[in-house]
């Protein structure tokens, strides 16, 4: 499960990157800085979602990821 949440988190810094990669590229006149901060939000949404669903189920313990 952690490398799982890791994955996501690197997802989520990536897209966040291209955002901002596209916003100096383009100057702000194309979508994509938009479409790329979108894919980051839906992740993080997700992530949110899938953390809060993995504690309820008991995939993840009440001590955390740790060991």
């Amino acid at each position: 499960m952690r490398i799982v949440i890791l994955l996501f988190i690197a997802l989520i810094v990536l897209s966040l990157g291209s955002a901002l990669y596209y916003l100096v590229k383009d100057k702000g006149q194309s979508e994509r800085t938009v479409k790329a901060l979108t894919v980051r939000i839906s992740l993080s949404i997700f992530l949110f979602v899938l953390l809060m669903a993995s504690y309820y189920f008991g995939w993840i313990p009440q001590t955390g990821l740790r060991g």
